[in-house]
């Protein structure tokens, strides 16, 4: 996949925002636009998670493939930085790939993902890997067409195939996530209590209080019953 140059590197925004995005509007607003943020359980035991996984001073090989940790990325044409948690070069024997400083024969990168939990239903950790393949392919100018994501809970890997329909939906989030950040929108609550009772940020985003009526509406609407009634006295 070919990347043109969009973004400098001050306009960047993080690849962990399309998880959030992809998840809620609302919620990566809060996070990134407002740098909010409330910490809990399930937030804590990602991010002792990750910090075990990020060392960046760890490479290690086995057989057919060199293992990298705490990978930095970036792409200039999806407008987005991170850190890969894991990344394997897996040796190829022939077709495609790319040449590595003092190894003989060609790699292709792997990126894994760490996440807390289980597998889930929606898309949300698949879209994070695939922006991290796109971004390794933008760095590199290689095509990488699997990655893994690697669940605490379950102590497994899952693959996954990032074809173009999962490509192209990594771009569509990201432009939107460009232009709601250039915008400084925070969009309105959408309540869904099956999502909303386990998000991170629901304590500051307060959905249900927030789709209410404001009070300023409820006082101009009080106001505005009441006017007749003064018009009268008058």
């Amino acid at each position: 996949m070919s990347y043109s140059k969009k973004y400098r590197e001050d306009e960047l925004l993080a690849i962990s925002g399309l998880q959030h995005i992809a998840f809620c509007e609302r919620q990566w607003a809060l996070i990134h636009i407002e740098q909010q943020w409330d910490e809990n359980l399930r937030t804590a035991e990602g991010r002792i998670l990750h910090e075990r996984v990020h060392d960046q001073e760890y490479k290690t090989y086995k057989p057919g493939a060199i293992i990298v940790r705490g990978m930095p990325l970036q792409s200039f044409g999806l407008g987005l930085y991170g850190v890969a948690d894991l990344v394997e070069f897996v040796e190829q024997q022939g077709g495609a790939g790319i040449s590595l400083p003092d190894r003989a024969g060609l790699y292709l990168p792997r990126p894994v993902e760490y996440k807390r939990g289980k597998s889930k239903k929606g898309d949300y950790d698949r879209i994070q890997l695939c922006a991290q393949a796109m971004c390794l392919e933008e760095m590199l100018h290689c095509d990488i067409e699997e990655g893994d994501l690697y669940y605490g809970e379950t102590r497994r890997r899952e693959k996954v195939k990032l074809d173009s329909e999962l490509k192209e939906e990594v771009i569509r989030l990201s432009q939107h996530m460009h232009r709601l950040y250039s915008e400084e929108v925070t969009p309105k609550p959408d309540m869904r209590l099956s999502v909303c009772k386990s998000c991170s940020v629901m304590n500051v985003c307060m959905p249900r209080i927030r789709l209410k009526s404001s009070v300023r509406s409820y006082w101009n609407k009080a106001l505005e019953e009441l006017s007749p009634v003064e018009n009268e006295v008058r």
